[in-house]
């Protein structure tokens, strides 16, 4: 039964805490899967990816807008598929072999395997290639094993099969029909890729609204926008999955009553959960939301001393960018126990990479309200800026909400044409306290750039 000083379970961002500065620690890496973790493999990179293919495949069916007539020819899926995981799959690999193999890593054991707690800071981990398990005890963990998709609890669905997008990206071939259960953001980023190649794309969904955690505004236009190319089915309840003679169907109940919809596979896009109850953690003490995360506290740790939680596993936001900074924290207070840090989770931004993209920072305006907060809101239109001219956009907007006496920003909330770059500044004022009127009229604004649509909306707030 090896012991270590460390023992980190997962290889996302938890494989970024080891560095030099662990030359003397006995350390261990357990991975069940793949180097790199959700974000490298199956999540951020290789969506967004496929996601700029989409874009490009998208834009001859607007760019008569614009006096320019264009055709999309075809598209290569294979090719497109193969360009991405073509990347990807040998830094995965990369990382696995430095990790086992390469001299800064000597005092590093990596296993392979699947580990599960069976006791007080003792992981069991079992091997796929039949070898026995192995018990190891450390010191400190740090758990970072991430989440994996939600299955919903539809009749039929495991007879039927189903992907997921763990699997959806490596398709042989594109479907000519996809139907997709879920609102949320990775159902609306595989919507728009797909729909982009050419694919019948309709959506299922539980509620009223897609997007529906994003500010009420935001999402009431993007569902407009969405059932404008897409077959979006709301308010529906899934009864059933089955195969038909051509494919797959799924019998929904909606307002209208029965109804079936038919395509050639079906992909869950119901959200994620962590792995907290695959690595058993309650048996070493570590306690648990409602919603299966890890708790921590402010510095990453767990109830349990010496055992530390990072990214999907304890977080609800369930970001690579949160994940990294908690990584960063975990590793100083690793090394300095006796000067620890805190995480900060105060401006938390994320962005849905689909079209229009959505980018949003800070409270809603719903959970402003919920909360009692005093605040004021301002909204300018793409349409109403030079760039949003050249665009010809009529659809995007920003959204700011901000305190009336203090001009301080409250939240933001971008739906539009590149939404994720444009919305940085106000994540930029909201972390270091940059109140409304001395961001809009302390520095210069390029003209007539894109971010004019930033300036125009916190000129617009009505502040005390």
């Amino acid at each position: 039964m090896p012991h270590y000083d460390l023992v980190i379970v997962g290889t996302g961002s938890g494989n970024s805490i080891l560095g030099p500065q662990f030359a003397d620690w006995k350390t261990a890496i357990v991975e069940k899967g793949t180097f790199g973790g959700t974000c490298l493999n199956v999540g951020c990179i290789p969506t967004k990816m496929f996601v700029y293919a989409a874009d490009v495949a998208t834009t001859p069916s607007h760019s008569s807008r614009y006096g320019v007539d264009e055709e999309l020819k075809a598209v290569r899926w294979p090719e497109i598929r193969d360009r991405i995981f073509g990347r990807i799959d040998p830094i995965a690999a990369g990382g696995a072999e430095y990790r086992k193999h390469h001299e800064d890593n000597k005092n590093v054991d990596v296993y392979t395997g699947e580990g599960r707690f069976t006791g007080m800071k003792e992981l069991r981990v079992s091997f796929s290639d039949g070898r026995p398990d192995e018990v190891l005890t450390a010191d400190r963990f740090v758990l970072a094993a991430g989440g994996r998709p939600v299955i919903p609890d539809v009749p039929g669905l495991e007879e039927t099969g189903y992907h997921t997008s763990d699997t959806v990206m490596r398709l042989d071939e594109l479907p000519r029909r996809i139907v997709i259960i879920g609102g949320g953001y990775i159902a609306a980023e595989f919507a728009h890729v797909f729909a982009s190649f050419g694919v019948e794309v309709t959506v299922v969904g539980r509620s009223g609204a897609l997007l529906r955690s994003e500010d009420e505004e935001v999402s009431a236009r993007f569902t407009e926008l969405a059932a404008e190319r897409y077959d979006v089915r709301l308010d529906r309840k899934t009864t059933r999955a089955r195969k038909t003679a051509s494919g797959v169907a799924l019998d929904l109940e909606g307002p209208q009553g029965a109804e079936t919809v038919e395509a050639d596979l079906i992909l869950v896009a119901t959200g994620r959960t962590p792995n907290s109850d695959r690595l058993d953690v309650a048996a070493t003490g570590v306690t648990t939301m409602d919603s299966g995360h890890v708790v921590v506290d402010g510095y990453q740790q767990t109830v349990v001393d010496g055992i530390y939680a990072l990214g999907d596993l304890s977080s609800p936001h369930e970001l690579k960018h949160v994940a990294n900074h908690e990584s960063r924290v975990v590793q100083h207070n690793l090394l300095h126990p006796d000067e620890r840090i805190e995480a900060d989770h105060r401006f938390v931004p994320h962005a849905v990479f689909t079209a229009p993209q959505v980018a949003s920072v800070g409270l809603t305006e719903q959970k402003a309200r919920a909360k009692g907060v005093s605040y004021v809101v301002s909204k300018q239109d793409y349409a109403g800026i030079a760039y949003g001219w050249a665009m010809e956009d009529t659809t995007g907007f920003a959204k700011l909400l901000a305190d009336p006496a203090t001009g301080q920003l409250l939240g933001a909330h971008i739906i539009g044409p590149q939404a994720s770059s444009v919305i940085q500044p106000l994540i930029q004022a909201m972390s270091f306290g940059l109140d409304a009127r001395s961001m809009a009229r302390g520095q210069y604004w390029i003209h007539p750039a894109m971010p004019e649509l930033i300036e125009n909306a916190l000129l617009n707030l009505p502040l005390d």
